[in-house]
């Protein structure tokens, strides 16, 4: 049984591998089904191995479920789903992000005016940074309770760091050409920071906020491992756990992928709209 699946597992990827092979070098390659197709076959071929492997090799569900047994439990749980995801994400995870993000934006902007200030900020945020999470998150539970105010506080403290680094970045990225230009225009500190930096560094504050988006839901899911009330992404997590509910435990990855993709791809969309005309956006 063991030859056999691996044989079949082997069949399955050799399969995905010659069609993908063929789609990425025909002459339709860069058309838009085409770069859909590719990343959908190859994710397909990988679920269809491990249903495969998991059948045929006779896996315990507890240790690993089969694909089709977690969309099962997907589909009957969506009431459960939603519930878990509205707290976690929405209230949580998003209220933290916003929070943190324009603490970013206003503590950059006053400390721009100031060397003082980037001497002093940066060290602190850079030592916040590296506090961990595990010994973080129970301390805002205590401060805040155990609902969503707590891990939206979690949220905005991991945010915080990799957000105002990179708009402090951005901001120092003009020249002193455009700098001097601006003020032969007789344009002041604000008027130069509307028109000409904060639009020159919205490159850079689009990778601080992209990169807090996957920062944001990995801190309010493992912020509910430290208390939260009967509802809630990280708090479904470790009791399923507990319970031996393997598939339940999936469902709930899946729908953290699906968000956490989905964040970013809004965020890179944005994006795209707001600095069309840097190079990186151009086609």
């Amino acid at each position: 049984m063991t030859g056999t699946a691996i044989i079949g597992a082997l069949a399955v990827w050799g399969a995905g591998w010659f069609i993908n092979s063929r789609l990425a070098n025909s002459a339709a390659a860069q058309t838009r089904l085409v770069k859909l197709l590719v990343p959908a076959i190859f994710g397909l071929t990988i679920l269809i191995m491990w249903e495969m492997l998991v059948r045929l090799l006779e896996v315990s569900p507890v240790i690993l479920p089969p694909p089709t047994a977690i969309a099962e439990r997907f589909t009957q749980e969506l009431p459960l789903l939603w519930a878990d995801f509205e707290q976690t994400v929405i209230k949580g995870a998003m209220t933290g992000y916003v929070l943190g993000a324009l603490a970013a934006l206003v503590i950059a902007i006053l400390a721009d005016r100031s060397e003082f200030w980037i001497r002093g900020v940066l060290p602190v945020g850079s030592f916040m940074a590296a506090l961990p999470i595990v010994g973080t998150a129970p301390i805002f539970v205590k401060w805040l309770g155990s609902d969503w105010e707590s891990k939206a506080a979690v949220v905005g403290v991991m945010v915080f760091f990799p957000i105002f680094v990179n708009i402090i970045a951005g901001l120092r990225d003009t020249s002193a050409m455009q700098r001097d230009l601006m003020r032969t225009y007789g344009a002041g500190y604000w008027p130069t920071l509307v028109k000409l930096r904060l639009p020159a560094a919205m490159p850079f504050i689009f990778n601080g906020l992209k990169i807090a988006t996957t920062l944001a839901l990995i801190g309010a899911i493992v912020a509910e491992f430290f208390g939260s009330p009967t509802v809630g992404m990280g708090f479904r997590i470790s009791t399923s756990v507990g319970q031996l509910a393997l598939d339940l435990v999936w469902a709930e990855i899946v729908v953290a992928a699906i968000a956490g993709s989905a964040f970013y791809g809004v965020m890179a969309w944005i994006e795209s709209r707001v600095t069309f005309w840097h190079p990186s956006q151009r086609k």
